[in-house]
């Protein structure tokens, strides 16, 4: 990446056979770099010039980051696919700005803690959804929360009831955003139950439906995970199972969508394990509902995790309790020091919701 820099001016974003396709909206490099600086995993030596090609990625005058350089949106009538990439940034300008305060550059964090919140700058109160905003400040009508056409549309590969749950930097910050925990519950069941029909023109990414949920695609990857933020793990785990037995298969077709480098995968070896990473950056793992008796991580440093689960069967899907290392343990989530510690996690499943697990707010991620 850093070579990469050297060579085009900013990291990459999706180069193919020694070229830059930028195929892709965002600044993914960024957050893939700030999740390895808040795992530990960059050399001191290296720190400050991998801080600096991440700046200076996140500050060209150019693909509309020239008016998040002044805290400001990207206007719908300047820029296709506007929201999309302005969502995709905050998230990596979110990661610059942990990043930055780590280093001890606290101008920096605080300029790019406040871009990693413009996201709410498009949300259109009256319609309730992300929407295009142009210039003059007006959004954009008339509105369609299920259009998805390419070329014409504000997402990439989605539509707005896709991109409503994409601010994984900010989870909590989206639930006040969009009226609270209730409210915010009532959203998500929507997504999930909702007609499944998509407008004439979708794009073919738009796939592995549940509702408008679009597995298919990476811009639905962490929303089944977003119940545990709202004390109902059990959601999350029933999700997590449809997912698994509905989008994998050994068929020819055993894939819902694009494997995209391997992010399909990623997300069933995550989710076979137990847990994933909603907030990319964050160091934590958001636990749903274990496919396995049994798995062991040989880790990096030498040590081993391992995951045993209890009583599991395709019927005891959901987590009754947890004990890590032989104690008791609350949360629903795990952070990644304390995977890469080593250890043993045991889930105990059961056929009902769990009665206690996961509904205080202190155990919540």
């Amino acid at each position: 990446m850093l070579a990469i820099n050297q060579q085009q001016s900013r990291l990459p974003v999706w180069p193919l056979v020694g070229s830059e396709t930028d195929c892709m909206v965002g600044n993914p490099a960024i957050i893939i770099l700030a999740d390895a600086f808040g795992k530990g995993l960059i050399p001191a030596g290296k720190q400050e010039q991998i801080y600096q090609a991440m700046k200076r990625t996140a500050m060209r005058d150019s693909m509309g980051l020239q008016y998040l350089n002044k805290l400001s949106y990207i206007p719908a009538d300047k820029m296709h696919e506007s929201v999309a990439w302005a969502m995709e940034y905050a998230i990596a300008d979110a990661g610059i700005a942990k990043v930055a305060l780590t280093l001890g550059k606290k101008a920096d964090a605080d300029y790019f803690s406040k871009r990693g919140q413009l996201y709410k700058l498009y949300y259109d109160k009256s319609a309730g959804f992300f929407n295009g905003r142009f210039a003059d400040g007006k959004f954009r009508r008339p509105f369609d929360p299920l259009y998805s056409v390419p070329v014409t549309s504000d997402y990439t590969e989605g539509n707005a009831w896709q991109y409503l749950f994409l601010a994984p930097q900010d989870v909590r910050g989206l639930i006040q955003q969009l009226g609270g925990q209730k409210t915010f519950k009532t959203r998500l069941d929507s997504l999930f139950t909702m007609s499944s029909e998509l407008g004439k023109g979708t794009a073919p990414d738009v796939s592995g439906l549940i509702g408008q949920y679009a597995h298919g695609n990476e811009p639905s990857h962490h929303i089944t995970y977003l119940y545990n933020y709202l004390g109902e793990p059990s959601k999350t785990a029933e999700l997590v199972r449809e997912v698994v037995q509905k989008f994998y298969t050994t068929k020819p077709n055993g894939l819902c969508g694009n494997e995209d480098v391997g992010q399909m995968s990623a997300w069933y070896v995550f989710s076979a394990l137990g847990m994933y990473s909603v907030n990319p950056t964050e160091g934590k793992y958001v636990f749903g509902s274990p496919l396995f008796d049994s798995a062991k991580l040989r880790l990096e440093n030498g040590k081993t995790f391992s995951i045993k689960t209890k009583n599991n069967s395709e019927q005891n899907k959901y987590i009754q309790k947890i004990e890590f290392n032989g104690k008791p343990y609350p949360f629903t989530y795990i952070s990644h020091k304390n995977v890469m510690a080593g250890g043993e996690l045991v889930f105990y499943m059961g056929a009902m919701p769990g009665k206690t697990y996961g509904l205080s707010s202190a155990s919540q991620p």
